[in-house]
């Protein structure tokens, strides 16, 4: 199994009003921010572990929730459709950070959202250095006098990243190249295709956009039979029935699922951005292994 010991300290005290708020668009940007922000501020997430977060429609008390708060973090690059509305909804002026903003994408290549930015950036692990950087200096901003402990927590935490890059691309050079195709049912994993040398085949580019039409299936079921793929996957917050049927008539194995947009609970495999990476590669190795 894939392990890295953490530096970084974890424990967080419940809601306390004497601590900032800060709130997130997901589960994942607040496991991020939780890092950096140790016990002095108070992190949440507006959507819970397996939300959607494409198409999140608020609820009344998240409206309450984040005019009581005192900065948002959100990822950019279209992935929360409906957080400029949620945001400018406030009757508050509370500063938010998007934090993929500065970052070069990497673009959809076809279908529906052909061209737009690819929103997954924290899928590879040099990427997400960039999210901690965003959130030192946003930290900092609305709390000048715990900047040393941001600066300190947040370098920390980029050595975790780094260690884990290093982890995941050993682990990964142990499938053979030939064979480095990652099938999912979101084009959810570019950013980790590009870092450690895999193609990307999927049933729909964002689950915005996530209808399993005739031609989706076919163009996916081609794809596997050309290119012999052993093992195929789909995403926690989405149902795989359909990749499960792909699978079917492609006589491929169904290597399970991966989290990509939402961690799991705090009993789960990926309760955590490290875990959620080592979850997922794990899965990988394990598919490709068969």
């Amino acid at each position: 199994m894939l392990s890295c010991k953490a530096t970084v300290e974890r424990s967080y005290s419940s809601k306390d009003p004497d601590r900032l708020k800060v709130l997130t668009t997901f589960t994942v940007l607040a496991d991020i921010a939780k890092n950096i922000a140790g016990d002095r501020l108070d992190v949440q997430s507006i959507t819970k572990p397996g939300a959607e977060i494409h198409g999140y429609k608020p609820t009344p008390s998240d409206l309450v929730n984040a005019a009581n708060s005192d900065l948002i973090l959100e990822n950019g690059f279209g992935l929360e459709l409906w957080a400029k509305k949620f945001i400018s909804s406030l009757n508050k002026d509370i500063p938010t950070v998007v934090l993929s903003e500065g970052m070069e994408p990497l673009n959809i290549a076809g279908d529906a959202y052909k061209g737009k930015p690819n929103p997954h950036a924290w899928m590879s692990p040099n990427r997400a250095l960039h999210y901690v950087d965003k959130i030192v200096k946003a930290f900092i901003f609305i709390d000048p006098e715990g900047k040393a402990i941001y600066l300190k927590n947040g370098q920390a935490y980029k050595q975790e990243l780094l260690a884990l890059d290093k982890e995941l691309s050993f682990a990964l050079k142990s499938i053979p190249s030939k064979k480095r195709i990652l099938v999912s049912c979101e084009g959810a994993l570019s950013y980790l295709a590009e870092d450690y040398g895999f193609e990307e085949a999927y049933l729909w580019p964002v689950n915005a956009e996530s209808q399993v039409t005739p031609r989706r299936m076919e163009r996916l079921i081609a794809k596997i039979r050309e290119t012999k793929v052993p093992v195929i996957f789909c995403e926690t917050t989405v149902s795989a029935k359909a990749q499960k049927e792909v699978a079917r008539i492609t006589n491929t194995s169904f290597g399970g699922k991966f989290y990509v947009d939402s961690l799991s609970d705090s009993d789960g495999p990926a309760s955590t951005f490290l875990d959620l990476q080592r979850h997922n590669v794990q899965l990988i190795l394990e598919g490709f292994s068969k």
